[in-house]
Protein backbone atom coordinates (compact mmCIF):
# COMPACT_ATOMS: atom_id res chain seq x y z
CA UNK A 1 0.00 0.00 0.00
CA UNK A 2 2.80 2.41 0.87
CA UNK A 3 4.47 1.82 -2.50
CA UNK A 4 1.22 2.72 -4.24
CA UNK A 5 0.89 5.86 -2.12
CA UNK A 6 4.47 6.85 -3.01
CA UNK A 7 3.55 6.61 -6.70
CA UNK A 8 0.45 8.74 -6.19
CA UNK A 9 2.48 11.37 -4.34
CA UNK A 10 5.02 11.47 -7.18
CA UNK A 11 2.20 11.77 -9.70
CA UNK A 12 0.83 14.81 -7.84
CA UNK A 13 4.24 16.45 -8.08
CA UNK A 14 4.37 15.67 -11.83
CA UNK A 15 0.94 17.20 -12.37
CA UNK A 16 1.93 20.37 -10.50
CA UNK A 17 5.06 20.67 -12.66
CA UNK A 18 3.08 20.15 -15.89
CA UNK A 19 0.39 22.66 -14.92
CA UNK A 20 3.11 25.27 -14.32
CA UNK A 21 4.52 24.95 -17.86
CA UNK A 22 3.45 27.54 -20.47
CA UNK A 23 2.31 24.87 -22.95
CA UNK A 24 -0.18 23.37 -20.51
CA UNK A 25 -1.20 26.69 -18.97
CA UNK A 26 -2.31 27.91 -22.41
CA UNK A 27 -4.17 24.66 -23.25
CA UNK A 28 -7.53 24.89 -21.49
CA UNK A 29 -8.56 21.27 -22.18
CA UNK A 30 -5.22 19.85 -21.00
CA UNK A 31 -5.30 22.11 -17.96
CA UNK A 32 -8.83 20.97 -17.14
CA UNK A 33 -7.90 17.29 -17.52
CA UNK A 34 -4.88 17.64 -15.26
CA UNK A 35 -6.89 19.70 -12.79
CA UNK A 36 -9.52 16.96 -12.53
CA UNK A 37 -6.83 14.32 -12.02
CA UNK A 38 -5.18 16.46 -9.37
CA UNK A 39 -8.47 16.96 -7.55
CA UNK A 40 -8.90 13.19 -7.49
CA UNK A 41 -5.59 12.48 -5.71
CA UNK A 42 -4.85 15.62 -3.68
CA UNK A 43 -6.83 14.47 -0.63
CA UNK A 44 -5.16 11.04 -0.71
CA UNK A 45 -1.71 12.63 -0.80
CA UNK A 46 -2.61 14.95 2.07
CA UNK A 47 -3.68 11.95 4.18
CA UNK A 48 -0.52 10.08 3.22
CA UNK A 49 1.65 13.00 4.30
CA UNK A 50 -0.21 13.10 7.60
CA UNK A 51 0.44 9.38 7.93
CA UNK A 52 4.18 9.80 7.27
CA UNK A 53 4.39 12.69 9.74
CA UNK A 54 2.59 10.65 12.41
CA UNK A 55 4.87 7.67 11.75
CA UNK A 56 7.96 9.84 12.25
CA UNK A 57 6.50 11.40 15.40
CA UNK A 58 5.79 7.93 16.80
CA UNK A 59 9.34 6.75 16.08
CA UNK A 60 10.81 9.89 17.69
CA UNK A 61 8.55 9.56 20.73
CA UNK A 62 9.41 5.89 21.22
CA UNK A 63 13.11 6.78 21.05
CA UNK A 64 12.65 9.05 24.07
CA UNK A 65 11.77 6.12 26.34
CA UNK A 66 15.40 5.16 26.93
CA UNK A 67 16.66 8.62 27.88
CA UNK A 68 16.43 8.24 31.67
CA UNK A 69 13.16 10.14 31.98
CA UNK A 70 11.52 10.67 35.34
CA UNK A 71 8.22 9.01 36.20
CA UNK A 72 6.07 11.94 35.12
CA UNK A 73 7.77 12.32 31.72
CA UNK A 74 7.63 8.55 31.18
CA UNK A 75 3.86 8.65 31.69
CA UNK A 76 3.53 11.55 29.24
CA UNK A 77 5.59 9.69 26.64
CA UNK A 78 3.42 6.58 27.03
CA UNK A 79 0.29 8.67 26.62
CA UNK A 80 1.70 10.33 23.49
CA UNK A 81 2.61 6.92 22.03
CA UNK A 82 -0.92 5.65 22.62
CA UNK A 83 -2.39 8.77 20.95
CA UNK A 84 -0.09 8.49 17.93
CA UNK A 85 -0.73 4.75 17.50
CA UNK A 86 -4.48 5.41 17.53
CA UNK A 87 -4.01 8.22 15.00
CA UNK A 88 -1.95 5.93 12.75
CA UNK A 89 -4.56 3.17 12.88
CA UNK A 90 -7.24 5.69 11.88
CA UNK A 91 -5.13 7.11 9.03
CA UNK A 92 -4.26 3.61 7.83
CA UNK A 93 -7.97 2.74 7.54
CA UNK A 94 -8.73 6.02 5.78
CA UNK A 95 -5.93 5.39 3.30
CA UNK A 96 -7.23 1.89 2.55
CA UNK A 97 -10.62 3.37 1.72
CA UNK A 98 -8.99 6.15 -0.31
CA UNK A 99 -7.21 3.56 -2.45
CA UNK A 100 -10.42 1.83 -3.47
CA UNK A 101 -10.52 2.16 -7.29
CA UNK A 102 -12.20 5.50 -7.93
CA UNK A 103 -15.14 5.98 -10.19
CA UNK A 104 -13.63 8.10 -13.00
CA UNK A 105 -16.84 10.13 -13.04
CA UNK A 106 -16.50 11.21 -9.39
CA UNK A 107 -14.75 14.46 -10.29
CA UNK A 108 -17.30 15.44 -12.94
CA UNK A 109 -20.13 17.92 -12.79
CA UNK A 110 -23.57 16.34 -12.97
CA UNK A 111 -26.94 16.60 -14.64
CA UNK A 112 -29.88 15.80 -12.36
CA UNK A 113 -33.32 14.89 -13.67
CA UNK A 114 -36.26 14.86 -11.24
CA UNK A 115 -39.71 13.74 -12.39
CA UNK A 116 -43.01 13.44 -10.60
CA UNK A 117 -44.14 9.81 -10.51
CA UNK A 118 -47.25 8.23 -9.05
CA UNK A 119 -49.55 10.68 -7.31
CA UNK A 120 -50.50 13.43 -9.77
CA UNK A 121 -50.11 16.98 -8.45
CA UNK A 122 -48.79 15.73 -5.10
CA UNK A 123 -45.99 13.83 -6.92
CA UNK A 124 -45.12 17.01 -8.83
CA UNK A 125 -45.05 19.01 -5.58
CA UNK A 126 -42.75 16.39 -4.05
CA UNK A 127 -40.48 16.65 -7.11
CA UNK A 128 -40.27 20.39 -6.43
CA UNK A 129 -39.45 19.68 -2.76
CA UNK A 130 -36.60 17.37 -3.81
CA UNK A 131 -35.27 20.04 -6.17
CA UNK A 132 -35.25 22.58 -3.33
CA UNK A 133 -33.51 20.07 -1.04
CA UNK A 134 -30.71 19.45 -3.54
CA UNK A 135 -30.50 23.16 -4.43
CA UNK A 136 -29.99 24.17 -0.81
CA UNK A 137 -27.47 21.38 -0.29
CA UNK A 138 -25.58 22.60 -3.36
CA UNK A 139 -25.59 26.13 -1.97
CA UNK A 140 -24.09 24.93 1.32
CA UNK A 141 -21.36 23.03 -0.57
CA UNK A 142 -20.56 26.04 -2.75
CA UNK A 143 -21.79 24.37 -5.94
CA UNK A 144 -23.50 26.20 -8.80
CA UNK A 145 -26.87 25.13 -10.22
CA UNK A 146 -28.10 25.92 -13.75
CA UNK A 147 -31.65 24.91 -14.69
CA UNK A 148 -31.78 23.28 -18.12
CA UNK A 149 -35.50 22.66 -18.57
CA UNK A 150 -38.71 22.50 -16.56
CA UNK A 151 -42.25 21.27 -17.03
CA UNK A 152 -44.53 22.64 -14.33
CA UNK A 153 -47.78 21.21 -13.04
CA UNK A 154 -50.92 23.19 -12.43
CA UNK A 155 -50.44 23.00 -8.65
CA UNK A 156 -47.02 24.64 -8.81
CA UNK A 157 -44.80 21.58 -8.68
CA UNK A 158 -42.67 20.03 -11.40
CA UNK A 159 -43.73 17.27 -13.74
CA UNK A 160 -40.04 17.34 -14.68
CA UNK A 161 -37.02 19.49 -13.91
CA UNK A 162 -33.54 19.00 -15.33
CA UNK A 163 -30.60 20.96 -13.97
CA UNK A 164 -26.81 20.95 -13.96
CA UNK A 165 -24.73 21.00 -10.78
CA UNK A 166 -21.17 22.31 -11.05
CA UNK A 167 -18.76 21.83 -8.19
CA UNK A 168 -16.07 19.70 -6.59
CA UNK A 169 -17.14 16.08 -5.94
CA UNK A 170 -20.74 16.73 -7.04
CA UNK A 171 -21.09 13.30 -8.65
CA UNK A 172 -19.30 11.42 -5.86
CA UNK A 173 -21.66 12.98 -3.29
CA UNK A 174 -24.96 12.63 -5.18
CA UNK A 175 -24.54 9.55 -7.39
CA UNK A 176 -26.39 7.30 -4.95
CA UNK A 177 -29.49 9.54 -5.09
CA UNK A 178 -30.64 7.89 -8.33
CA UNK A 179 -33.87 5.96 -7.85
CA UNK A 180 -37.48 6.20 -6.78
CA UNK A 181 -38.14 8.47 -3.78
CA UNK A 182 -41.44 7.87 -1.97
CA UNK A 183 -43.29 10.43 0.17
CA UNK A 184 -46.05 9.76 2.68
CA UNK A 185 -47.92 12.87 3.87
CA UNK A 186 -51.23 14.72 3.85
CA UNK A 187 -51.40 16.79 0.62
CA UNK A 188 -52.46 20.43 0.88
CA UNK A 189 -55.46 19.59 -1.30
CA UNK A 190 -56.64 16.75 0.99
CA UNK A 191 -59.62 18.03 2.99
CA UNK A 192 -60.12 14.86 5.04
CA UNK A 193 -56.55 14.77 6.35
CA UNK A 194 -55.83 11.38 4.77
CA UNK A 195 -52.19 10.43 4.23
CA UNK A 196 -51.29 9.89 0.57
CA UNK A 197 -48.32 8.00 -0.86
CA UNK A 198 -46.64 9.51 -3.93
CA UNK A 199 -43.33 9.10 -5.72
CA UNK A 200 -40.75 11.02 -7.70
CA UNK A 201 -37.78 9.68 -9.62
CA UNK A 202 -34.27 11.09 -9.46
CA UNK A 203 -31.56 10.41 -12.05
CA UNK A 204 -28.01 11.67 -11.42
CA UNK A 205 -25.83 11.61 -14.54
CA UNK A 206 -22.15 12.55 -14.77
CA UNK A 207 -21.81 15.33 -17.30
CA UNK A 208 -20.24 13.88 -20.42
CA UNK A 209 -17.69 15.77 -22.47
CA UNK A 210 -17.25 15.39 -26.22
CA UNK A 211 -14.23 13.17 -25.60
CA UNK A 212 -16.35 10.81 -23.45
CA UNK A 213 -18.90 9.97 -26.11
CA UNK A 214 -19.26 10.98 -29.74
CA UNK A 215 -22.59 11.46 -31.51
CA UNK A 216 -22.95 10.96 -35.26
CA UNK A 217 -24.79 14.00 -36.69
CA UNK A 218 -26.69 11.62 -38.99
CA UNK A 219 -28.19 10.00 -35.87
CA UNK A 220 -29.83 13.27 -34.78
CA UNK A 221 -33.13 14.90 -35.69
CA UNK A 222 -33.16 18.56 -34.66
CA UNK A 223 -36.42 20.45 -34.27
CA UNK A 224 -36.61 24.21 -33.63
CA UNK A 225 -39.72 25.76 -32.07
CA UNK A 226 -40.93 28.72 -30.01
CA UNK A 227 -40.28 28.76 -26.26
CA UNK A 228 -43.41 28.53 -24.12
CA UNK A 229 -44.30 29.38 -20.56
CA UNK A 230 -45.81 26.92 -18.10
CA UNK A 231 -49.30 27.85 -19.33
CA UNK A 232 -48.41 27.26 -22.97
CA UNK A 233 -48.12 30.91 -24.08
CA UNK A 234 -45.31 31.76 -26.47
CA UNK A 235 -42.80 33.90 -24.61
CA UNK A 236 -40.37 34.39 -27.47
CA UNK A 237 -41.24 35.67 -30.94
CA UNK A 238 -38.09 34.06 -32.36
CA UNK A 239 -37.89 30.26 -32.52
CA UNK A 240 -35.03 29.48 -30.11
CA UNK A 241 -36.14 26.28 -28.34
CA UNK A 242 -34.38 23.11 -29.48
CA UNK A 243 -35.52 19.49 -29.40
CA UNK A 244 -32.97 16.76 -30.16
CA UNK A 245 -34.00 13.21 -31.01
CA UNK A 246 -31.31 10.51 -30.99
CA UNK A 247 -32.67 8.15 -33.62
CA UNK A 248 -30.82 4.92 -32.64
CA UNK A 249 -32.05 5.04 -29.02
CA UNK A 250 -35.16 7.21 -29.32
CA UNK A 251 -33.90 9.57 -26.61
CA UNK A 252 -35.44 13.04 -26.76
CA UNK A 253 -33.94 16.14 -25.12
CA UNK A 254 -35.52 19.60 -25.23
CA UNK A 255 -34.12 22.91 -23.99
CA UNK A 256 -35.77 26.32 -24.05
CA UNK A 257 -34.33 28.16 -21.05
CA UNK A 258 -31.60 30.03 -22.93
CA UNK A 259 -32.13 33.14 -25.04
CA UNK A 260 -30.47 31.87 -28.20
CA UNK A 261 -30.95 28.82 -30.37
CA UNK A 262 -27.21 28.07 -30.21
CA UNK A 263 -27.17 28.12 -26.41
CA UNK A 264 -30.20 25.85 -26.22
CA UNK A 265 -28.67 23.45 -28.72
CA UNK A 266 -25.37 23.34 -26.80
CA UNK A 267 -27.17 22.68 -23.53
CA UNK A 268 -29.40 20.00 -25.06
CA UNK A 269 -26.34 18.26 -26.55
CA UNK A 270 -24.70 18.20 -23.11
CA UNK A 271 -27.77 16.50 -21.64
CA UNK A 272 -27.96 14.01 -24.51
CA UNK A 273 -24.28 13.09 -24.19
CA UNK A 274 -24.73 12.51 -20.46
CA UNK A 275 -27.78 10.32 -21.00
CA UNK A 276 -25.98 8.28 -23.65
CA UNK A 277 -22.93 7.89 -21.40
CA UNK A 278 -25.21 6.67 -18.61
CA UNK A 279 -26.96 4.34 -21.08
CA UNK A 280 -23.65 2.83 -22.16
CA UNK A 281 -22.49 2.47 -18.57
CA UNK A 282 -25.67 0.65 -17.58
CA UNK A 283 -25.28 -1.72 -20.53
CA UNK A 284 -21.79 -2.57 -19.29
CA UNK A 285 -23.07 -3.07 -15.75
CA UNK A 286 -25.62 -5.59 -16.99
CA UNK A 287 -22.73 -7.77 -18.11
CA UNK A 288 -21.36 -7.86 -14.56
CA UNK A 289 -23.02 -9.45 -11.52
CA UNK A 290 -26.39 -8.60 -10.01
CA UNK A 291 -24.61 -7.69 -6.79
CA UNK A 292 -22.51 -5.10 -8.58
CA UNK A 293 -25.60 -3.56 -10.19
CA UNK A 294 -27.31 -3.28 -6.83
CA UNK A 295 -24.29 -1.58 -5.25
CA UNK A 296 -23.87 0.98 -8.01
CA UNK A 297 -27.55 1.79 -7.85
CA UNK A 298 -27.82 3.36 -11.31
CA UNK A 299 -29.08 0.30 -13.17
CA UNK A 300 -32.16 -0.34 -11.05
CA UNK A 301 -33.95 2.98 -10.93
CA UNK A 302 -37.35 1.30 -10.71
CA UNK A 303 -36.56 0.20 -7.15
CA UNK A 304 -37.75 2.35 -4.26
CA UNK A 305 -34.64 3.62 -2.49
CA UNK A 306 -36.07 5.95 0.16
CA UNK A 307 -39.25 6.93 2.00
CA UNK A 308 -40.00 10.36 3.47
CA UNK A 309 -42.72 9.80 6.09
CA UNK A 310 -43.95 13.21 7.25
CA UNK A 311 -46.58 12.13 9.82
CA UNK A 312 -43.86 10.18 11.68
CA UNK A 313 -41.10 12.71 10.90
CA UNK A 314 -38.97 9.89 9.56
CA UNK A 315 -36.70 9.28 6.58
CA UNK A 316 -35.78 5.68 5.75
CA UNK A 317 -33.17 4.68 3.20
CA UNK A 318 -34.18 1.13 2.31
CA UNK A 319 -30.87 0.16 0.70
CA UNK A 320 -28.82 0.43 3.88
CA UNK A 321 -31.53 0.32 6.56
CA UNK A 322 -30.86 3.87 7.74
CA UNK A 323 -33.51 5.84 9.63
CA UNK A 324 -33.22 9.57 10.36
CA UNK A 325 -35.61 12.07 11.90
CA UNK A 326 -36.26 15.82 11.58
CA UNK A 327 -37.59 15.88 8.02
CA UNK A 328 -37.94 19.70 7.90
CA UNK A 329 -34.18 20.02 8.43
CA UNK A 330 -33.46 17.33 5.84
CA UNK A 331 -35.78 18.88 3.25
CA UNK A 332 -34.00 22.20 3.88
CA UNK A 333 -30.82 20.62 2.48
CA UNK A 334 -29.17 19.27 5.62
CA UNK A 335 -28.35 15.88 4.08
CA UNK A 336 -24.63 15.50 4.79
CA UNK A 337 -25.26 12.86 7.47
CA UNK A 338 -27.47 10.91 5.09
CA UNK A 339 -24.98 11.05 2.22
CA UNK A 340 -21.95 10.36 4.45
CA UNK A 341 -23.59 7.20 5.79
CA UNK A 342 -24.55 5.95 2.33
CA UNK A 343 -21.11 6.63 0.85
CA UNK A 344 -19.33 5.04 3.82
CA UNK A 345 -21.55 1.94 3.61
CA UNK A 346 -20.85 1.38 -0.06
CA UNK A 347 -17.14 2.02 0.44
CA UNK A 348 -17.05 -0.56 3.23
CA UNK A 349 -18.87 -3.09 1.05
CA UNK A 350 -16.44 -2.43 -1.80
CA UNK A 351 -13.44 -2.68 0.52
CA UNK A 352 -14.75 -5.92 1.96
CA UNK A 353 -15.13 -7.31 -1.55
CA UNK A 354 -11.55 -6.35 -2.40
CA UNK A 355 -10.22 -7.99 0.78
CA UNK A 356 -12.23 -11.16 0.09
Amino acid sequence: MLNQLDKIERRLAEIDEQMATPDVASNIKKLQTLGQERAGIADVVAKYRDYKAATKSLADTKAMRGDGLDQEMTALVKQEITTLESRLDSLHQELKVALIPRDPNDVKDIIVEIRGGVGGDEAALFAADLFRMYSRYAQVRGWKIDIISTSQSGAGGFKEIIFEVKGKSAYSRLKYESGVHRVQRVPLTEASGRVHTSTATVAVLPKAEEVDISIDPDDLRIDIYHSSSAGGQNVNKVATAVRLTHLPTGMVVACQTERSQLQNRTTAMAVLRSRLLDFERRKQEEKITQERRNQVGSADRADKIRTYNFPQDRLTDHRIGLTLHNLPRIMAGDIDQLIDTIVTTYQSQHLGGLVA
